[in-house]
C-alpha cells in the first residue's frame, strides 16, 4: 500500500474548468506520471437515450456509481481497470480502455464524491466552484466552439439541468479540501477576460501550508495582492486564500516560496524556468496567457499531492 497511486479528486459542474485545471497540474507533475480518468465515462445512457427518458447526466440514476465507486478502489490499491469510454463529441459510447494507474491519478467529472465509498478513495479532494454567470458563459463557449450545439440549445440545456446542478451537484463542495473559485475582478468590463481572481476556501480536513506570513502587516505590497482570512463556509470554519489576477509574479512567487521551502520535492514545480507552463491557458483567441492565480492554484494543489504519502503513513 506504501507504493499505491496518490489520488486527486477534482469535481464540479459541467463547464466549471475541471479539465483545464485537471491538464495543468498534469503537465506541472509530468503527464507520463499521471493517470486521468473522466468519471462521465460511467454514464449509463448515451445521449440520445436521455433526450428519450428524460434524464440528465448529472442525475446518479443516469451513471453506474457503483462501477465508478469499485474502480477508484482498485486503482488506488495500484490494480487496473478496464474503463468504459463516452465521447462528448458524438454523445455515444466508445469501446473500453485498459487502464493501468501511474502514480498519480486525477479523477475529474460531475459526481465523483457521490458516495462514501468514492470519497474514501481520495487522497485529495478538490471542488470547483465559479460563479454560475461565468460557468454559463463558459459552456456557452464550450459546447458551440466543441460539441455542435447552437448558443440557445446551450442556455435551454442549462436551465433544464439546473434542479439537478442544485440537488446532486453543489452538494459535493461540503466534502472537498480545498474550493477553487475563479471569479472577475469587480473592475472586469470584458465579460470574456480570461484573467480571473481565485479564491481558495481551505478545510482543515487535510494539513494546507503555513500560510500566515502572508498577512504579515509589514509586508504591503504582497497582501495588496494575496489575502488570507478566516472565514466560514457551508457553516464550518476555513482559512480563505484570495489571489488577485493583478498579482504579479514577484508576488505570487514569495508565497510559492513558503510552500516550497515547506516540501523540498516541490521546488522543481516552483521554478518557472524548468516548469514553463505553470499558470498558462489558452485566451479567447487562441493566446497563451500567464494567469498567476492559476499557477498558485496549481501549485497547492500540486503540494497536497507530494505531501500525501506522508500524512498516510
Amino acid at each position: 500500500m506504501s507504493n499505491r497511486p496518490i489520488i486527486l479528486g477534482i469535481v464540479g459542474d459541467s463547464a466549471a474548468g475541471k479539465t483545464t485545471l485537471t491538464k495543468g497540474i498534469a503537465q506541472v507533475l509530468g503527464e507520463e506520471n499521471v493517470t486521468v480518468i473522466c468519471t462521465d465515462d460511467y454514464h449509463r445512457y448515451d445521449r440520445t437515450q436521455r433526450a428519450e427518458i428524460g434524464i440528465t447526466a448529472l442525475h446518479p440514476d443516469c451513471n453506474y456509481l457503483d462501477i465508478m465507486q469499485q474502480h477508484l478502489s482498485l486503482l488506488r490499491t495500484g490494480q487496473p481497470i478496464l474503463k468504459p469510454v463516452y465521447s462528448h463529441k458524438t454523445g455515444t459510447f466508445e469501446a473500453p480502455l485498459y487502464i493501468k494507474p501511474n502514480k498519480y491519478v486525477v479523477v475529474e467529472g460531475l459526481l465523483g464524491y457521490s458516495t462514501r465509498a468514492a470519497r474514501d478513495a481520495y487522497d485529495v479532494k478538490v471542488y470547483l466552484a465559479p460563479p454560475e454567470s461565468l460557468r454559463a458563459s463558459w459552456k456557452v463557449r464550450r459546447d458551440t466552439a466543441k460539441r455542435g450545439y447552437s448558443k440557445e440549445q446551450v442556455l435551454a440545456e442549462l436551465e433544464k439541468r439546473e434542479p439537478d446542478s442544485e440537488e446532486f451537484i453543489r452538494p459535493q463542495r461540503q466534502w472537498a479540501d480545498v474550493v477553487v473559485s475563479f471569479y472577475p475582478p469587480s473592475d472586469a468590463t470584458d465579460g470574456d477576460n480570461p484573467l480571473l481572481n481565485v479564491r481558495l476556501v481551505l478545510r482543515p480536513t487535510i494539513p494546507h501550508p503555513e500560510l500566515t506570513q502572508i498577512i504579515n502587516p509589514s509586508n504591503p505590497k504582497l497582501t495588496r495582492a494575496v489575502r488570507l482570512e478566516l472565514d466560514r463556509d457551508m457553516g464550518k470554519p476555513v482559512d480563505a486564500l484570495e489571489v488577485d489576477s493583478h498579482a504579479t509574479s514577484e508576488q505570487v512567487q514569495e508565497l510559492e516560496h513558503l510552500m516550497c521551502n515547506e516540501m523540498p520535492n516541490l521546488k522543481s514545480v516552483c521554478d518557472r524556468d524548468s516548469n514553463p507552463e505553470l499558470g498558462k491557458l489558452v485566451g479567447t483567441t487562441g493566446e497563451i496567457i500567464q494567469s498567476n492565480p492559476l499557477a498558485l492554484t496549481q501549485l497547492l494543489i500540486t503540494y497536497h499531492m507530494l505531501k500525501a504519502p506522508q500524512i498516510r503513513q
